[in-house]
């Protein structure tokens, strides 16, 4: 089961949620292209990554989410791009972007993408984005809810117990997972707390370039997707984004970069 389409008309603008408003989605739209404008062929939003290979594990457990993917153990390839999200100069902090793609999640060639930013882990701070200056320092969650089956929560990435301090940079990034696996424990937060889903590891660089854009929206599985609040301004923004590096020029340079990990808005 997967969501038909990004939302995105021919004009760049995107199709409406409940509770906004064209006026809304339009601003997003060109803030974020008069930004990519600025920058060239970079992307408005996340425009310096690094991409990397790691596997995902989902163990047998006791818990039962009716979410066949969660369900049955298996362990699956992944790429991921960690980025900044602003794009601020080291040592400022910024907000941290994590994207993943889980290949054959739902069978062969059928993915599932996950777009995930430095959070908080209470009730309201899991909600909010949080500039760092180390890539380990704390979660990575959805910032917006996920349905889970029955139920709703917001998903988070944690680095696992002791893990070594990376800067906030995508060349220690790299290095870091080149030297020794980087790890993270996926979860679901519920009324309950943090309930365990699977274990992320990022082992290497990946420098052969990332296959496309990470869509949440259009790469999602049966019982595990998004909520729809405020989808339309995040397709905006992203919108805006690829709007601004229109154009063979920008589409060359954006090309160069993609092995680095900085040509893609996730």
């Amino acid at each position: 089961m997967r969501t038909s389409g990004t939302g995105i008309g021919r004009t760049g603008t995107a199709r409406l949620d409940a509770g906004v408003g064209a006026d809304e989605a339009g601003v997003v739209f060109r803030a974020a292209r008069a930004v990519a404008r600025r920058r060239g062929a970079r992307p408005a939003l996340h425009p310096h990554g690094v991409v990397l290979a790691g596997r995902l594990d989902v163990p047998d457990q006791e818990i039962r989410w009716g979410v066949p993917w969660f369900d049955r153990p298996a362990s699956y390839p992944v790429t991921a791009r960690w980025s900044r999200a602003a794009g601020l100069p080291r040592p400022l902090p910024d907000g941290l972007g994590l994207a993943l793609r889980v290949e054959d999640a739902d069978g062969p060639g059928r993915s599932l993408e996950l777009l995930l930013t430095s959070g908080g882990r209470g009730r309201l701070t899991r909600h909010v984005p949080i500039p760092r200056v180390s890539a380990t320092a704390g979660p990575y969650t959805t910032l917006l809810s996920y349905v889970v089956g029955a139920g709703k929560g917001v998903v988070a990435a944690f680095p696992v117990p002791n893990s070594p301090r990376i800067a906030a940079d995508p060349a220690a990034v790299g290095a870091a997972a080149a030297s020794r696996p980087v790890v993270f424990d996926l979860r679901v937060g519920t009324p309950a707390g943090w309930r365990p889903l699977a274990r992320l590891t990022l082992f290497r660089e990946e420098h052969a370039p990332a296959r496309h854009g990470f869509d949440p929206y259009r790469n999602c599985l049966p019982g595990f997707h998004p909520v729809d609040r405020l989808r339309a301004l995040r397709l905006a923004a992203y919108a805006g984004s690829r709007a601004g590096r229109g154009g063979s020029e920008g589409a060359t340079a954006g090309r160069a970069r993609s092995a680095r990990g900085d040509g893609e808005p996730w």
